[in-house]
């Protein structure tokens, strides 16, 4: 998972030359999971969720240090640790910044269109769904701003599901 989502906290025992308060005990692992890579769970609630995965559990107790892989990713893993940071001091824990507000209300509508036209559902069907009846019949289908915004709708939320929804884990980056 970390290797996909460079929001995911990576935790691990800290090396014997480094001396580190614990804030460990706050993270609350009771319902993590054990998988290949070590122990994943959450820590926080709705927006304030961060994704945490202990790469290498120290005895309970123990302290634990972030690892910054420093890669690509590198400012989305420090963004991440930043917002654990700042759950575990009782701050405010800014949003994820990763997606807009406007990005994620259009994958909301993707998957919206992308279910519809699974379903069997026309374009204009999907259009109404989405936009509602009035503005649908507002201008003539064939020509309408709307038929465009559905068909891209689903053909954006048709590559998502076919795997493209992993970009939507890092930032955009320039060239």
């Amino acid at each position: 998972m970390p290797e996909i989502d460079p929001g995911t906290v990576i935790l691990t025992a800290p090396p014997s030359a480094l001396s580190v308060e614990s804030a460990a005990a706050a993270i609350d692992l009771a319902s993590a999971r054990v998988g290949p890579d070590g122990l994943s769970g959450f820590h926080g609630r709705g927006a304030d969720t961060i994704t945490i995965l202990v790469a290498q559990a120290p005895p309970t107790g123990t302290a634990l240090v972030a690892l910054v892989p420093l890669g690509p990713d590198g400012l989305d893993r420090i963004e991440a640790v930043t917002r654990l940071w700042r759950a575990l001091n009782y701050r405010r824990v800014p949003p994820d910044t990763r997606l807009t507000a406007q990005q994620r209300r259009r994958i909301r509508n993707m998957i919206q269109a992308v279910d519809g036209h699974t379903n069997g559902a026309t374009y204009r069907e999907i259009a109404v769904a989405l936009f509602g009846a009035a503005r649908v019949a507002d201008t003539p289908w064939k020509t309408s701003a709307l038929r465009d915004a559905t068909i891209d709708l689903v053909r954006d939320g048709l590559s998502l599901v076919a795997g493209g929804y992993r970009s939507l884990l890092r930032r955009r980056r320039r060239s």
